[in-house]
């Protein structure tokens, strides 16, 4: 058993100054509140939150980093441009290079303090398709790497089965995009039966999008997904609405929910470009979404409508994405910070608002529906941030979530194991180990 007093911690009711937490093993056993110090307590300062998820990252993607921002690779540098940089980077990944790199991207999220990451995993195979002695060598290798890490995942294993969309329909899988198909609907199914749920394990399933998955082939992944966590890019750039609508005749989120992928526990990712018609559905669903503010602004994606659609009745959540930036407090802060752009009115979400998207209903949307919040039962999911550095100082700790950054974590707790202390990973340096992985890749 250990005793745990926080200085600030926040609590369902909200936050509460000098708060006993008292942990044994992996869970959290009772709170004790207004209390004063006792002999065996150990203190944590500043403020403690719940475990941050991030519900949507791809981790091969950390090796773009400063990597894309010179406007080399075309006069006009899109969204679509810069998948060139990302599928050049997959082709060179094997299960080792991967292992690597995903297990310094895990560490970072710890230091940023993520407790739980939600992988839309789809770089299944070898290059040109070929399939490892394990089929799922690539998939394995990122579930070692959140272990390595001291993080919890769930690994949304993603169907992606065709390489885009005309007015004819889907077009072939080509070049690297090989490496990321099964051949059928019922290939990949089979592939992912062979993985398995583990204590810090969850197996999910995604639908890359409507343009690497055809329409008859939705309902199989969504029955794949059924009691498990269900994820989906949905409308992250204008041209996938356009090539929808050719294809066939209605908007992304209609063919979805036609081909019933919607609803409670399933999330879709971005949700920028959306109708006043898709709003409806997503809401009327349930259908949670995953917002990555940093990532859209980085690929000059949009705005998405986060404030209408968590009102219509869709929670929001929070990922890094293609870790421009890795940093869950920045995220929460720019979903606020770009309403605020959008609309011309500030407090668009208030603190709790963007904590409840940050904790709790972040790690809903992965499938560990025992965390995200601090009280009995839950897991030992615990995330200190200074309130005295110079970006908190005189903050309401109420309010210092949208003062603080991944700089002000000093201490993460997952599952009742300290992985950073006085803002220091269990595995050493960070930034070596990610010198380390992603050099080779550029050579």
């Amino acid at each position: 058993m250990t005793s745990y007093l926080a200085e600030h911690a926040w609590l369902p009711s909200g936050v509460v100054r000098d708060v006993r937490i008292l942990v044994d093993d992996s869970r959290i056993t009772a709170i004790d509140g207004e209390t004063s110090r006792r002999p065996g307590d150990v203190p944590v300062a500043g403020l403690v939150l719940p475990g941050f998820a991030n519900t949507h990252s791809h981790a091969f993607h950390r090796a773009l980093r400063g990597r894309t921002h010179d406007g080399s690779a075309t006069a006009a540098d899109t969204f679509w441009s810069w998948r060139q940089a990302m599928y050049a980077i997959a082709g060179r990944l094997d299960p080792d290079s991967y292992l690597a790199l995903a297990t310094a991207t895990f560490a970072e999220m710890a230091l940023a303090g993520v407790t739980s990451v939600g992988e839309f995993h789809y770089l299944h195979h070898a290059r040109g398709g070929l399939r490892y002695a394990d089929p799922n060598a690539m998939g394995q290798a990122l579930i070692q790497a959140a272990d390595q890490a001291g993080i919890r995942i769930t690994l949304l294993d993603s169907c992606y089965l065709t390489g885009g969309l005309t007015s004819d329909g889907p077009i072939p899988l080509s070049g690297e995009q090989l490496r990321f198909g099964d051949g059928s609907v019922d290939a990949w199914a089979e592939r992912v039966s062979a993985l398995r749920d583990g204590e810090r394990v969850r197996i999910g399933a995604a639908i890359h999008s409507v343009r690497a998955v055809p329409a008859e082939a939705i309902p199989v992944v969504a029955a794949a997904g059924a009691n498990r966590a269900l994820h989906m890019h949905l409308s992250e750039q204008p041209v996938e609405n356009e090539q929808c609508l050719a294809a066939y005749g209605t908007t992304p989120t209609a063919l979805l929910h036609q081909y019933g992928a919607l609803g409670v526990g399933r999330t879709a990712v971005h949700a920028t470009h959306l109708t006043d018609g898709d709003i409806t559905v997503l809401g009327d669903t349930g259908t949670g979404i995953s917002m990555s503010p940093t990532t859209e602004r980085d690929l000059a994606d949009g705005i998405g409508p986060a404030r209408r659609l968590l009102d219509a009745g869709s929670p929001i959540t929070l990922g890094s994405d293609q870790h421009a930036v890795i940093d869950l407090l920045e995220e929460a802060r720019a979903l606020e910070m770009d309403e605020r752009l959008a609309s011309g009115r500030r407090v668009r979400f208030t603190p709790a608002e963007l904590v409840e998207a940050l904790t709790a209903a972040g790690q809903r949307s992965l499938g560990w529906e025992d965390a995200g919040m601090i009280l009995p039962g839950s897991r030992a999911d615990l995330v200190a941030i200074r309130l005295d550095s110079t970006r908190t100082a005189g903050s309401a700790a109420e309010q210092a979530i949208l003062a603080a950054t991944a700089a002000e974590v000093h201490t993460v707790i997952a599952d009742g194991r300290v992985i950073v202390r006085d803002g220091a990973h269990v595995l050493g340096d960070v930034g070596r180990l990610l010198a380390e992985a992603i050099a080779p890749l550029w050579e």
